[in-house]
């Protein structure tokens, strides 16, 4: 299908990402809206990407060795234990095989910004108002200015614009805990030799557990240390949080502060206790746990992609493959179709249910790994694998494949 004129509402990873897919597949002029002035790529969260979607993702075209990133190789699973008998880190229950690539948010969104085709139209800082979605076309509403488009995709996350204009009553659910995160130099470690680089750390306690990885930094071999802590604040704390937010680097407040460091020293063993610690004030942020799939990923000629079509929780390591994955498959809709109607039409049938089969897996894994946790240290080796093909069932841990 060659033609067409697209507005991308949302410029971050999933929007660069529709751009690009745009551009493959035909077409004619794309227009992104970035609500954002600043600097996306100066962003420091970590992701992960399972080896198998990589290679799904780099045959598509959306991800190459050029890339930064970090190799994992295993996933250790401590326990806090006498330090005397086991050591700083705690006490190694399991150790399982992880095959994943680490990235940094910044560089990775960088690089797919640089693809987008040169004669889209990228608008960073400005901010959609409203999208008014019609059978044949969508109006965009930014900056005093009104523009009419074939096709809008909403690329705009969980607290999408284009996902209200069409599904007013579809909302992301607060799942009653938090993500604390953080992420700094490596050369603030302590004792780095002590934790193996290609080495995944799931430090688990009653209610919760911590994941800590090395991320790339942007220089040559350079590497940070990321970190994500979930569990449940103390009643109380998390008030407000049933509507959609987020609590930026440097805004959490001083209860929630406080139970973090709580967790810190009571929770976890020295050395994981430690590593959150050195996390300043500035660089820490918490993501509340929201989920929530669309009805239908298109309505009329709107599309919906990445969270702004379903967010499923980041225990399923699928945020942004999750994307990338949208954008593959509308790669393919507009490449093997002749009419908006059929490209949306094939994008729908494939993604929908995708995002359905995701968003029950981050459920489950809530469950098992902070509402439900089960005794830790009683688990062995054995246990704990017998306990993981329970809690993910359908093997979709890293995320699901593109087809099936």
């Amino acid at each position: 299908m060659r033609g067409g004129k697209v507005a991308v509402v949302g410029g971050s990873i999933a929007g660069c990402a529709a751009a690009l897919a745009l551009g493959r597949g035909g077409t004619e002029t794309i227009t992104v809206y970035e609500r954002a002035s600043g600097r996306l790529a100066d962003r420091g969260v970590g992701l992960a990407v399972h080896n198998t979607r990589y290679a799904e993702l780099e045959a598509a075209g959306h991800l190459d060795a050029s890339m930064p990133w970090v190799r994992m190789a295993r996933r250790r699973w401590y326990v806090r234990d006498d330090v005397a008998a086991n050591g700083p880190l705690g006490r190694v229950i399991a150790v399982m095989p992880f095959p994943f690539r680490t990235y940094t948010w910044g560089p990775l969104w960088h690089e797919l910004r640089r693809r987008v085709p040169g004669t889209a139209d990228f608008r960073p800082g400005s901010a959609v108002e409203a999208v008014e979605v019609t059978p044949d076309g969508a109006e965009v509403h930014a900056n005093g200015r009104t523009e009419r488009y074939d096709v809008v995709i909403g690329a705009d996350g969980y607290r999408s614009t284009v996902r209200a204009a069409v599904y007013a009553d579809v909302r992301p659910g607060y799942a009653g805990y938090l993500a604390w995160r953080g992420a700094y130099p490596s050369a603030r470690l302590r004792e780095p030799e002590l934790w193996a680089e290609d080495e995944c750390a799931y430090v688990v306690f009653e209610g919760g557990h911590l994941i800590v990885y090395r991320i790339p930094d942007g220089t040559d071999g350079g590497h940070r240390v990321n970190w994500v802590l979930y569990t449940a604040p103390p009643p109380g704390l998390d008030q407000g949080l049933e509507t959609p937010t987020s609590l930026p680097p440097g805004t959490a407040g001083d209860g929630l502060r406080a139970h973090l460091a709580y967790v810190a020293a009571d929770l976890l063993p020295p050395y994981w206790g430690d590593l959150v610690r050195e996390t300043t004030h500035d660089e820490l942020f918490l993501q509340p746990m929201y989920d929530f799939t669309a009805p239908r990923y298109t309505v009329g000629r709107a599309l919906l992609m990445g969270d702004a079509a379903a967010v499923a929780r980041p225990h399923t390591g699928a945020g942004a493959v999750k994307a990338l994955q949208d954008a593959t498959v509308l790669e393919s809709a507009l490449t093997s179709t002749t009419t908006w109607p059929e490209a949306l039409a094939a994008y729908d049938a494939e993604r929908t249910p995708s995002g359905r089969v995701m968003v029950d897996l981050g459920r489950r894994l809530g469950r098992a790994l902070v509402q439900e946790t089960p005794s830790w240290r009683t688990l062995d080796q054995t246990g704990l694998e017998t306990w993981w093909k329970q809690a993910d069932g359908t093997g979709a841990f890293g995320g699901r494949e593109l087809k099936g």
